[in-house]
C-alpha cells in the first residue's frame, strides 16, 4: 500500500506547474490530495503508540516520533535518524543532540532565538530577515526528511500587522505531512491552505488569544482534519481545559500523560483525534 501511496503522489506531481517543480523534489502532500483530507489505510483501527520508548530508541520503518520539548518546540525524529526542531529557542534539555535542521518564528522570543547553535546545518528563520514583509522561502530536501514554509501575517509590537511575520512549517517524511502553525495569528486564506497541502499531524497553538481566539483556531483545525492534532502553546492547564473542552464536541481527545507519540500512515486514527502531550525537555539518560 505504501508504494502505491508514493507511485500515486509521483504520477499526480507531473501535473504541477513546471515552476513547481524546478530544481525541488515535489511535495507529496500537495501532489496526492489537495483537498482530500486523512488519507489512510483501509481497515485501520486504533494506531498502536509505543509510549514507552525514550527519544533516543531507534524506530521502525516508515514510523516518526513526535517529542513535546516545550511551549511550541516539538522534535519530529525519522527512522534513519534525522532530527528536527520546531520554534526552537537554543534550549533542549540535558543532551548533546544537534539538529539536522531547525525552524523559528519571531513573534516572541520563545520562538527563536537569535544565538542558534553554530553546529546546526539548517536554520530556517519563518520571516525574511533580509527583506521585512517578504515571504520566507524555504523547501529544503534532506533525503529522508523534505522541510517547506507557507508564510502568514502576525501582529506587530505597535498594534499593525507584519506581513508574513510567521511561517507554518510543514515536514514530510516517511509518508507522512507534519505541519507546525507557529504563531499564527489569523485563518490562513485559500492560497495559503492550497500550499499546505493534506496534513497527516498538526501542532496547534491553543492559548485562546496571543495567537487566536478559540473559535478561529477551531475553525482552522476542522478545515484542515488532519488525523492527530496536537496542542501546543497552553501556558496553563486553564487554557488547554478550555479548548478541550470545546474541541472535545467535534474530536475525541486522548491525554496520552506522555511527552511522545509515535506515527505512521499505516496507523492514523480513524477520525480526526486530538492528541495531549505533557512537554519534557529532552535528557540523554534513558532510565
Amino acid at each position: 500500500m505504501l508504494r502505491l501511496i508514493f507511485a500515486l503522489g509521483a504520477m499526480l506531481a507531473t501535473a504541477l506547474p513546471a515552476t513547481a517543480q524546478e530544481g525541488r523534489r515535489p511535495s507529496h502532500c500537495i501532489a496526492v490530495a489537495e483537498n482530500t483530507p486523512g488519507l489512510r489505510f483501509a481497515g485501520t483501527t486504533t494506531p498502536e503508540r509505543l509510549w514507552q520508548a525514550n527519544w533516543t530508541e531507534p524506530l521502525a520503518d516508515y514510523t516518526v516520533r513526535i517529542h513535546y520539548i516545550a511551549h511550541a518546540s516539538f522534535l519530529i525524529q525519522t527512522p534513519d535518524g534525522m532530527t528536527a526542531v520546531t520554534d526552537y529557542t537554543g534550549s533542549l534539555g540535558n543532551t548533546d543532540l544537534v539538529p539536522d535542521v531547525v525552524t523559528m518564528n519571531h513573534a516572541h522570543g520563545s520562538h527563536w532565538t537569535m544565538s542558534p547553535d553554530p553546529r546546526i546545518p539548517h536554520v530556517l528563520r519563518g520571516w525574511n530577515e533580509d527583506q521585512f514583509g517578504t515571504s520566507a522561502d524555504h523547501y529544503i530536501d534532506l533525503g529522508g526528511m523534505l522541510v517547506r514554509n507557507v508564510s502568514t501575517d502576525i501582529r506587530s509590537s505597535f498594534g499593525g500587522t507584519e506581513e508574513n511575520g510567521n511561517s507554518i512549517f510543514v515536514f514530510e517524511t516517511a509518508g507522512l505531512c507534519i505541519g507546525h502553525l507557529g504563531h499564527l495569528h489569523h485563518e490562513p486564506n485559500e492560497e495559503q491552505y492550497a500550499a499546505l497541502g493534506r496534513l497527516d499531524v498538526v501542532m496547534v497553538p491553543v492559548d485562546g488569544g496571543y495567537t487566536m481566539n478559540r473559535t478561529n483556531m477551531i475553525n482552522v483545525i476542522e478545515r484542515l482534519r488532519s488525523s492527530v492534532i496536537i496542542p501546543m502553546h497552553w501556558f496553563s492547564g486553564y487554557a488547554l481545559t478550555q479548548f478541550l473542552e470545546e474541541i472535545g464536541t467535534t474530536f475525541p481527545v486522548e491525554q496520552t500523560g506522555q511527552p511522545s507519540l509515535e506515527v505512521s500512515l499505516r496507523d492514523m486514527p480513524p477520525q480526526p483525534t486530538i492528541m495531549v502531550l505533557q512537554p519534557r525537555y529532552l535528557s540523554d539518560a534513558t532510565d
